[in-house]
Parts: C-alpha cells; structure tokens; sequence
C-alpha cells in the first residue's frame, strides 16, 4: 500500500465520504443551529410528563426526534476530527457537540425521576389511551425495571456530588500508571541501552533474544513491586466502592449490578469460568508447542510472548484485500456479500494512515448515516483481518438500523464483537483453505491461536480473579498487597500448568491490568469469542439454519435482550457447549499448527 503522508495526497477512492450527512461544515452549522434552540422545548414538560397519554407521547417523540437530528451532528463532527485531528475547525465541531450533550443532559434530568414517580401500570394504561405509545415500550420498560435500584432524588444528589470522590480510585490508578510510573534501562537485540516503558514493553517481550525478553519482564515487574502498596490500595477501595453502591441499589452483589444492564445472569459469568477451567489441556498443549517452536529447554513466563512465527509474510494493496475480505464471507449468502461490496464503493471506509489521523480502526455510524469504517491500512495480513473485522460490525449496524426503529436500532456492548469475531473467523477458514504458502499458513495459524489464547483464556482468567477478589470484599475480608498477589499467583500456576516456570514477578501483574477498574468487563471478550466461534464453525459446516438465524440476528439491533438475541442465532450463553466450541477449535487449530509445521 502506497504511503501518504498528509491526507490531501490521498487519493478520494480511500476516503470515507460524509456528504450523504452534511454537503459541508454550513449545512451542518444550520442543523446545529436549530438543535440549541429545539432541545429547550423539552424543559417546558417539565412536571407534565404524567399529565395524560398525549402529552407523554409528544414528549417521547420530541425527545427522540431531537436526538436524532444530534446525532447525525455528532458524528459529521467526530468523523472529521478523527481523519484530521489537528484541523482546528473540526476541533471546534467536536467541542460544539460535547455543549449540546451536556445542554440535552441538564434539560432532560427531570424526566427519569419524575417518571419513576408512579408505576409502570401507569404507562401501561396510557397504551392503552394512545397506543402509539408502545412504540417506545422498551425505553420506558428499561427506566421502570431499574426502580427498585433507584434510590430517592435526596441520596442520588448526594451520591452524585461525590461521584468524583468515588471514582477516586480508578483515577488514581490512570495517573499513577500513565504519567508517574517510570521503568528501568534494559539492553535491546542490538547492545544498545534503552529505556523500557509501559507501550514499548509489548515490542520487548516478544524479542527473539530471550536475553532482553527476560530483562523487559523483570524490570517491568520491579516497578510495578515498588508501588505495589498504593496499587493494592486503589484495587480494594474501587472494589469496595462497587460493593457499597451495589448494596445501596439493592442487588446483590457488585457482580450482578455490573451484569443486570444487559441483563445476563450469575450463572452465564460463571460458566465461563467453570468451563474453561475444565478445559485447560489444550492451553498446556499450547505452551508446550511453543516452548518446542522456540527451542527452549523451560517454557519462563517472559517465553510466553515470544514470536513462534518469524516468517516474513506478503504485502497486499487494498484492492487484493478487499476481493479476499469478499470471498471469505460468502458463506454468508449472496445478499450479505452484495451488501457488504456497499462499503468499498459507497465510501464507508477511510482507508490510509496520514499525519494527524485517528490511530486504530474502528466502526462508526448512526441511523441516518453509513456504518463508516476508519482504518490505518498498511498492507500486511494483520490489516485484512482488521477490515472483516471492521465491516462485521458495519453490517451488523447496517442491518439493525435497515429493521428497527430510532428507538430500537443500537444493539448492546454485549453482542458487539460477535459479528466482528465470526467474521475474523471466516477469514482465517478462507486463507487456509486457499493458501498453498506454508509461512502464510503458519501465520494465520499463530495469529489464531494467539487470538485463543489472549482472548478466551487471559480473559477467563482475569474475570475469574475480579470475582473471586470482590467477593472476598463482600465477605468484609481486607484486601492486602499479600494476599492480591498470593491470588494472583495461583491463578497463573492454574492457568500456565505445571510445564511451565511460573516466575515469582508476575504476582504483580494485576496492578497492570486497567481493565480492573472497568467493573467486570472483561468477561466479555471471552464470551463473544465463545459465541461467534459456535457460530462460525457450524457455518463453516455447511449449516444453513444456524447461518440463517445468524442474519436473523444481526438485524435485530436492540429489539431484543442481549441474551434472547443470540438464541435467535442458535446461541445459548448458559450451554457449555458453546465454550466448548472455542476450546475445541483453539485445540483444532494446535493439531493443525503441528501438521502444517
């Protein structure tokens, strides 16, 4: 791929194209415009709300009018920022918008708790008197089943101004960790001194020089020891804080108020953990593959990251890409591949890497825009993968919005990464298949298995420690630096096996895990793997009633519960057999490796 320092020089076929929201930045002015005086009509229903059908209908379609018409600012804004950061006209779009959040957010305070005032048998007798109504039954079912975790407008407020307070330990950590934490020197592959830190420390535990794997890790770890009592403490009273909210808003535990939004239960959370921890031979058998590939006479934890594949695969311009992304999905039928060609030549996709662009890759879009796709496309292997990832999402979004309502059409978190993942999934099954080149094959192949590893494993591991630690919080156990680290280190000896050497240094590994502050988040890597693994392997099989309730399931947008979605997908969150399938594919995948090599 041809490399294009500024974005001017890239040609207009690489470029997302946003003029089906806005012909230019006055057009979107006009609208933005507009939207600072319609979003003070909604003040004036203020203590009315419940006054009679008519009057909550006019409300709920203003309201739901207006953040419509927001939203398509928003993303004119944000798109533009992302392609060119330092352009200082679309930096001012981006701070436009954030006022008009905030402006919406002050205006429409009132409306939660002056709904929640009465019962839902309120609303439901309004359906009756204006039956249009229950086109936004899933926004007032949503507001009314968290009543019981509301707690009254006195104690909110006061948990409201201490929402800084309490957020205390999370931002800690962030400033700690970002901007405070220094590491040590270490002697890179080429005898120079360098100094390691926390971005660059990937690229040295990876080294094919044990050497300076061995030193990154030991020094990363050194530091981490020396702020381990401040660490511990941010851990256990961001632990604590969850469990007091949650005791506060009636649930449970901390657990299962992380879980009620997307409504997923204890027991699928759980699950995870207990089936993947039934199943650790094929991660034993991974480890001992790799020590063999390396050479090494014992597999160290600084060995784990190490490069099996060191071959230097193919360059591919984007055209080569995308006809690969477009064979690898037919499996999908020929609707899906004609609607996904939509992204390569309506201009969904901003496809180069310039001066001043938004890192990463991401998808991104709204109900009257496209499902755009941002991109730093290179050209190696890594990058195809990004892009069926990328417009796995976009169609999801495609079709969610293209069958649902304003109102219905953004599917939850929780679901996000499953189309993504099976699509990723396919694309590995294609160049498998197609590729006579044994360094490309070994490449897919570690890059799947690595995707195993890092995703369904660490993760379940890391979900497991969140949920034993929080529970001993629960239990009014203290959490000393001792004992996190003492939890920590066998959970690693659980999840590494007895063949490899769990070094002493990685008990402190949880301090550099950010993710822990995120409230039991991370089980959902693992759990969308699991989920797009059953999916993508019975369609590889040839099963075209699981491919079918599959597309049934991408244009289901937020219709449904998260749950209830993927068992129109013919996926059950609570059937091991559904871990099992990504146990039994990673295992797949090992053996194939081994054959290959």
């Amino acid at each position: 791929m041809e490399k294009y320092k500024t974005r001017n020089e890239v040609p207009d076929k690489y470029k997302w194209d946003l003029t089906p929201l806005y012909k230019d930045i006055d057009a979107w002015n006009k609208d933005y415009e507009a939207l600072k005086e319609e979003i003070n009509v909604l003040g004036k229903y203020q203590n009315h709300l419940l006054d009679n059908a008519n009057t909550l209908y006019e409300f709920i379609s203003t309201y739901y009018a207006i953040d419509r018409k927001l939203e398509k600012v928003y993303y004119y804004a944000h798109l533009n920022y992302d392609a060119e950061t330092t352009n200082s006209q679309y930096q001012e779009l981006s701070g436009k918008v954030d006022l008009l959040f905030r402006d919406i957010g002050v205006i429409t305070a009132f409306v939660e708790p002056e709904l929640l005032k009465s019962d839902y048998s309120k609303i439901e007798e309004f359906y009756k008197e204006n039956p249009s109504l229950k086109e936004y039954h899933r926004y007032f079912e949503e507001i009314y089943r968290y009543k019981e975790h509301i707690l009254s407008l006195k104690e909110e407020t006061l948990l409201s101004k201490l929402s800084d307070s309490l957020g205390a330990p999370s931002e800690i950590y962030e400033k700690l960790t970002d901007s405070d934490l220094t590491f040590g020197n270490i002697i890179d592959e080429e005898g120079k001194e360098v100094e390691l830190t926390d971005s660059n420390y990937s690229i040295y535990i990876r080294s094919k020089d044990r050497n300076v794997r061995r030193a990154a890790f030991k020094e990363m770890y050194k530091a981490y020891k020396g702020i381990l009592n401040t660490l511990a403490s941010t851990y256990y009273n961001n632990a604590k804080v969850e469990a007091v909210s949650a005791e506060l808003r009636n649930y449970p535990s901390a657990l299962e108020a992380s879980l009620y939004a997307d409504k997923v239960s204890k027991d699928i959370y759980n699950n995870l953990i207990d089936t993947v921890s039934k199943n650790l031979d094929s991660l034993f058998e991974y480890y001992n593959l790799k020590k063999d590939v390396l050479g090494l006479d014992e597999m160290h934890l600084y060995d784990v990251y190490a490069d099996m594949d060191t071959s230097k695969t193919k360059e591919y311009a984007f055209e080569e890409a995308r006809d690969i992304v477009l064979e690898a999905i037919k499996p999908l039928g020929d609707k899906y591949v004609n609607d996904a060609k939509k992204a390569f030549t309506e201009g969904w996709i901003d496809v180069c890497a310039t001066k001043g662009k938004r890192g990463g890759a991401y998808s991104s879009g709204g109900y009257d825009t496209y499902p755009y796709m941002l991109l730093n496309f290179e050209g190696n292997l890594n990058d195809v993968s990004t892009i069926i990832h990328e417009l796995g999402h976009s169609m999801h979004s495609y079709y969610s919005k293209n069958n649902n309502t304003y109102q219905e059409y953004n599917y939850s978190i929780f679901v996000a990464e499953v189309a993504s993942i099976t699509n990723e999934l396919l694309l590995y099954k294609y160049l498998l298949d197609n590729s006579e080149d044994k360094a490309t094959k070994l490449h897919i192949l570690n890059g799947l298995m690595d995707l195993f590893k890092g995703t369904l494993y660490r993760q379940t591991m890391f979900a497991e420690f969140e949920r034993d630690t929080h529970e001993l919080v629960e239990k009014d156990e203290i959490l000393t630096p001792d004992l996190l680290c003492e939890n920590y280190y066998k959970l690693n000896q659980k999840y590494f096996g007895k063949d490899v050497v769990v070094d002493e240094e990685i008990k402190y590994e949880w301090e550099r895990i950010p993710h822990f502050y995120y409230n039991f988040y991370v089980y959902k890597y693992a759990t969308s793997l699991c989920a797009a693994t059953y999916i993508a392997t019975n369609i590889y099989n040839g099963n075209k009633d699981i491919r079918d309730k599959y597309l049934k399931f991408l244009s289901l947008g937020g219709s449904m519960d998260p749950i209830d979605e993927l068992k129109v997908a013919g996926v059950d969150m609570t059937d091991p057999k559904v871990i099992e399938s990504a146990i039994g594919m990673f295992s797949d995948t090992i053996k194939e490796y081994k054959k290959v090599m």
